[in-house]
């Protein structure tokens, strides 16, 4: 699962998580966000690549990496 938050004052404001596939707000200003960014199909779709682009490709490197130190 691919998780990107964003946060300010150590708060997190909003959300794109792979499993659900779409932003979500916590905040008045997340949900704000989390709606311009979901109704911009470039923005949704390359957060969604994400999940490919970086997690499909080191999950071998990371599984590798688990299995010599335990």
């Amino acid at each position: 699962e691919y998780i990107r938050s964003y946060y300010y004052n150590k708060l997190e404001y909003t959300r794109f998580s792979s499993s659900v596939g779409k932003y979500v707000g916590f905040t008045e200003y997340g949900v704000k966000n989390a709606a311009a960014w979901n109704n911009n199909p470039s923005i949704l779709s390359r957060a969604k690549a994400q999940k490919e682009a970086y997690c499909l490709h080191n999950i071998q490197i990371d599984y590798n990496n688990m299995l010599t130190k335990s």
